[in-house]
Order: structure tokens, then sequence, then C-alpha cells
């Protein structure tokens, strides 16, 4: 059965989808949307970054689906990967950030986000 969201985070559709019967998950649908393509479009680099709060993990369907996707566009040269960002709390300013589940600082995100690290 497809899992109802908890919270707010959502948009009209995505709620929508949820509550169809003809494309439930114990049918095989999956959906999981991707927080964000970081690029520098100056230089062509870019990434892929899941956003967890309050040191959240991926769930078991995101693993899937991001390990089938990143097989397929690993190859570009320009591609930086696709990366877990976890906050102790919200942000990275009020706790701890995580990168690939290591412990970083806001500096070192930043230097993440110029692709130089």
């Amino acid at each position: 059965m497809t899992r109802q969201r908890n919270d707010k985070n959502s948009t009209e559709f995505g709620l929508w989808l949820r509550q169809q019967k003809e494309i439930d998950s114990s049918l095989g649908y999956v959906t999981n949307n991707i927080d964000y393509v970081w690029e520098n479009y100056k230089t062509g680099d870019w990434m892929l970054i899941e956003e967890k709060r309050y040191m959240s993990d991926l769930t078991y369907s995101q693993k899937n689906q991001f390990r089938k996707m990143y097989k397929r566009i690993n190859k570009d040269k320009k591609f930086h990967g696709w990366n877990l960002l976890q906050f102790e709390k919200t942000n990275p300013e009020d706790g701890k950030i995580f990168w690939n589940k290591k412990e970083i600082t806001k500096k070192q995100l930043l230097e993440i986000l110029k692709f130089n690290l």
C-alpha cells in the first residue's frame, strides 16, 4: 500500500498521486523526487543532492531508484555524484552537517558546492 505523507512537504499533485489506487505501490509503482540538481553552468560541473533533515536517511525505494539512475549517468566526467546531505536539525546553521554520512563543517559544505572538494 502506498505510504501517505505525514507532513506537509508535498505538492497537491504529490498528495493526489498517493491516493490513486490504480497506481498503488503494491502494484509496483514508486516515485521519488530529486531534491537538488546542483550545477555550475559556466564549468559544466554538476551533482545530485538528496537533503534529509533531523538525520533522516534514504528510504529503501530511494536507495534502489537512485542506484539505478546513478549507473546510467555516472559516465559524465563533469558529474560529481549523487550525494546525501543530512542535517542534525534543519540546516547548516542549527546543527551538525553530514555529507555522504561523514560530518563536515559549513565551510567544507560551501567548498563542496563550489566543486572544490
